[in-house]
């Protein structure tokens, strides 16, 4: 297994607000291969509830909103994260893309005052034997006059939280139980495809806990 932390500083395409920074939006990155083929670890990475803890160390509390069941664009969670335990920052999060098993990708709806906009997403494709596995942070900071000081600031911060988490995906994809919950969740995704359609989104059923990006 190797791990790789990529810093890479990309022009948004989306229109800064007015007095931001003009310069980049940044990004931050990780990758790492993975023993196993693209569809599984792109299920490994969308696993929920306790599945979910087994391996990334980021989340204290995760679960669909909305009624939610089921991830696919539109959908909405919520996560709170693990860094000060009950008072730690929380985000309402919406998927804006659902292409298993290449691509997932979020964006903050509500998040921490200091993130102005926040979206982060995954690339899978077959490498060798493997998966090579791609995670990125997009992120803009607010006050706009302090973005020169906290864009190289966010650049370590995340960086350092999204190679952890690389990390801990890529001991998932080792983790028979987290594999078995996978490829039990790909079965179910499979066998919803090809019998009735049910609303993924303000569905009155329980929801699922979990589900992110």
């Amino acid at each position: 297994m190797w791990v790789r932390w990529l810093r890479c500083d990309e022009r948004s395409e989306e229109p800064r607000s007015p007095g931001s920074y003009s310069g980049p939006m940044p990004q931050v990155s990780a990758d790492v291969h993975v023993p196993i083929p693209p569809e599984l670890a792109f299920a490994v990475a969308q696993t929920t509830g306790e599945v979910r803890h087994r391996w990334d160390p980021f989340i204290r509390e995760q679960h669909f909103v909305d009624g939610a069941s089921e991830p696919g664009v539109g959908v909405r969670t919520f996560t709170r994260s693990s860094f000060a335990g009950p008072i730690s920052p929380s985000m309402v999060s919406e998927y804006v893309s659902w292409r298993p098993p290449t691509s997932v990708g979020m964006t903050m709806v509500r998040g921490p005052w200091f993130f102005a906009r926040f979206g982060a997403g995954w690339r899978f494709q077959p490498d060798g034997d493997g998966t090579l596995a791609v995670w990125k942070y997009t992120y803009d900071v607010r006050p706009a006059a302090l973005q020169r000081i906290a864009h190289p600031i966010g650049q370590r911060l995340l960086g350092r939280e999204i190679s952890r988490r690389i990390e801990g995906f890529a001991a998932g994809c080792r983790d028979e139980v987290v594999l078995a919950a996978a490829r039990a969740d790909m079965a179910r995704r499979a066998e919803a495809d090809t019998g009735p359609k049910a609303p993924s989104r303000g569905a009155t059923k329980e929801p699922r806990r979990g589900g992110a990006a």
